[in-house]
């Protein structure tokens, strides 16, 4: 079940990532952000988010509506990362330091796929050095499996060496999720983007609300 749940996620990323899918609004519903997207979605963005139980930084359980209380971007990723998420998530931080200067606040979130290793306390190391705003999330492997087949992210631990358990990459999709309260989802931004393209489709969507 895992590893199709595994080659569906990859589908629908490279998928995604190429712009092959057809964007469908809801049924005689105008899309107030139509002027504000790059991105089509099969069946529309409701596909895309949902409810999710983590924990957060400092070790308390959090739910979808504690966390997305105020415009979010959602990264998920791994603090072990040695290259990727680092550059990804200094952009999403960089972003919302643009987008502050502009009087628009948004709440930067990292959520880890790498439950084994990711504890509270190393979240918080990692969010605190990339941003002092930014939201750090982890949780049991069931917690946050959930949280990524919400999303339709994916990810999958590699083999470690063997003696050498402990370390060990993790391949996952590099896509970030701008979501509001009460709306859910709202748009996905891949990592090509730089940090002002991203505040300013961001800026956007949030002028349009």
């Amino acid at each position: 079940m895992l590893r199709v749940y595994a080659i569906a996620a990859a589908v629908f990323v490279l998928a995604i990532t190429g712009g092959i899918f057809a964007y469908t609004q809801f049924a005689g519903t105008p899309d107030k952000y139509a002027q504000c997207r790059s991105t089509a979605i099969a069946g529309g963005a409701s596909q895309i988010g949902g409810p999710f139980t983590l924990i957060d930084e400092t070790g308390a359980t959090v739910t979808d509506a504690d966390v997305i209380d105020q415009p979010s971007l959602i990264y998920f990723g791994y603090t072990f990362c040695p290259d990727v998420c680092p550059l990804d998530t200094a952009r999403n931080a960089e972003a919302i330091d643009i987008l502050e200067e502009r009087g628009l606040m948004v709440k930067p979130v990292f959520i880890s796929v790498d439950p084994e290793r990711d504890t509270p306390e190393v979240v918080n190391d990692f969010t605190a050095n990339l941003h002092e705003r930014m939201l750090g999330l982890t949780g049991t492997p069931e917690q946050v499996r959930a949280a990524s087949r919400a999303y339709r992210t994916f990810y999958q631990k590699q083999e470690p060496a063997v003696g050498d358990e402990d370390y060990y990459l993790v391949d996952h999709s590099t896509m970030s999720y701008l979501v509001f309260p009460q709306e859910g989802f709202i748009e996905v931004f891949q990592r090509a983007l730089r940090a002002d393209d991203v505040a300013d489709r961001i800026q956007c969507f949030l002028e349009a609300r």
